[in-house]
């Protein structure tokens, strides 16, 4: 399959990370519908979707419950179906994000009654806990049942220096927290450089680097050491006209987020503990693959304590990744990278129309299938080379065996510590079971942070992932098939 990728590709990548916006685009650049954060829209990923290739493997088995399940308790398994029927139902999730947007929240009295509500419920099912301590001691419940954990402190865009410096104390602290955890239960400590460096101010840079990538001769004095950020199908259409070079302050803003990334970094070599740095839109995309890629030129020399994410529902996905593996393996150092399906479709979808451009998205769910598949099958070839390092994150059932099977093809499972599989916390458990039967390493990944600051993260992530949630039918078949067999041992 990695051969698919590079026969997709001119012969010679380097040249063509940048084009002008008045190039011919490609077939692949029409209005696209696809999926969101690690699972399809339009199909139900975990059955039904049937990605290209070889056939899946048949080493993850998904239909022996009583070994699936072991060591969960009857409580936990009872509480998780309910939740995940409740989340199932649209109206459900509707009404849960009118009510967190109405005025209601203003009343005290409501304001805690919902929030009461929600607790013990939504919040505890899907997240870890209330700070980095609590979220760390939940780790440990999942570290029981053979799983590790990617500590993900929830947080919103950062306005001003002020905020990133609050977010940077939390980050920090996560990473002190993580490291009172037996070495191996923490697998990640998860990082938005939208939390430690104003929006803003990554608008304004991606708009510069946009802006260079058309027009190299655009001088950008700030610009550190990094990788490719563009290919030929990556969009420039944010960035229609020359923007303003940034101000003295704006250098200095900049130099301030470098520096919180560069502390964060060090503190987690020093813990031992990977950074994994999330994407977001591609209106601020750009600057963070920046960040990420100049963190990357520094920290990872020997192992891959940066990864960077790359999601697969884009059209320029298979070109990027080739282009920033191959810059890494000039320069020697290690690329790791969390490979996802997507997030923000609607956003993108209703930015690119605005602007009369086409989406940046995938046609179809089968395209973005495809692109996902091969970009897991590319890295997982570069780990058996011995260059690289992969996250697949994915809710998708198909994908996750085929990965597998190839992994154990090229002997590459069983103690490998660049290959990890990793699912929402609160989501596709079976999924992850299997997998960790089979010999993976797998983690959960877990959003903590105070209810009221993640509750509507929460909801703006169930309104992208309405398909995730009602397509989660392979749990709910699941957990009721062991419930109903622990039954009838009970009664028997």
């Amino acid at each position: 399959m990695a051969a698919r990728i590079i026969r997709s590709l001119p012969s010679s990548p380097l040249r063509f990370h940048c084009r002008s916006l008045n190039s011919t685009p490609s077939s692949d650049a029409a209005a696209a519908v696809s999926p969101l954060t690690f699972v399809e829209k339009h199909a139900p990923a975990t059955e039904k979707s049937t990605p290209a290739g070889p056939t899946a493997s048949k080493t993850i088995d998904l239909d022996s419950t009583e070994r699936l399940f072991a060591g969960v308790p009857t409580t936990k398994l009872l509480r998780s179906s309910a939740i995940l029927h409740a989340a199932a139902v649209e109206s459900v999730i509707d009404l849960g994000t009118w009510v967190m947007r109405s005025g209601l929240m203003d009343v005290g009295p409501v304001r805690g009654a919902v929030l009461g509500a929600l607790r013990p419920t939504f919040f505890e099912h899907f997240c870890a806990g209330e700070d980095a301590d609590e979220a760390v001691r939940t780790v440990g419940e999942v570290n029981r049942i053979g799983l590790r954990g990617m500590l993900d402190y929830a947080l919103e865009d950062a306005e001003d220096n002020e905020a990133c410096d609050r977010n940077m104390e939390e980050f920090l602290r996560t990473v002190e927290s993580a490291r009172s955890r037996p070495s191996s239960s923490v697998s990640f400590i998860i990082a938005k450089i939208t939390a430690i460096c104003p929006i803003d101010l990554l608008k304004r840079v991606s708009d510069l680097l946009r802006w260079h990538c058309k027009d190299p001769s655009f001088r950008l004095s700030w610009k550190r050491d990094s990788f490719p950020i563009f290919s030929a199908l990556s969009p420039l259409y944010h960035t229609p006209c020359r923007p303003e070079h940034l101000t003295p302050q704006e250098e200095r803003d900049l130099l301030l987020a470098h520096q919180r990334l560069q502390t964060l970094c060090e503190k987690c070599q020093e813990a031992s503990i990977p950074l994994c740095i999330d994407a977001e839109y591609t209106a601020v995309q750009p600057a963070i693959d920046y960040f990420t890629y100049s963190a990357v030129v520094t920290h990872n020399k020997h192992e891959p304590v940066v990864y960077g994410t790359m999601q697969a529902y884009l059209k320029d996905a298979r070109q990027r990744l080739l282009l920033a593996t191959e810059e890494a393996e000039r320069r020697g150092v290690v690329m790791g990278i969390k490979l996802v399906r997507g997030a923000y479709m609607s956003r993108e979808s209703k930015l690119a129309h605005s602007l009369g451009q086409e989406s940046p998205i995938h046609n179809t769910i089968q395209d973005t299938h495809d692109c996902y598949n091969e970009c897991a099958s590319f890295m997982l070839e570069k780990i058996a080379s011995r260059s690289g390092a992969v996250v697949l994150a994915t809710h998708n059932v198909d994908s996750g065996k085929l990965a597998a099977a190839k992994a154990r093809d090229l002997g590459i499972v069983n103690g490998i510590k660049k290959i990890e599989f990793a699912q929402l916390y609160g989501m596709a458990d079976s999924f992850s079971l299997g997998l960790r039967n089979a010999g993976f390493q797998v983690s959960k990944y877990m959003p903590f942070g105070n209810v009221d600051m993640v509750i509507p993260y929460l909801l703006r992530r169930a309104e992208e992932n309405r398909g995730l949630l009602s397509a989660s039918t392979l749990d709910r078949r699941l957990m009721k098939k062991e419930l109903w067999r622990r039954l009838k041992a009970a009664i028997l």
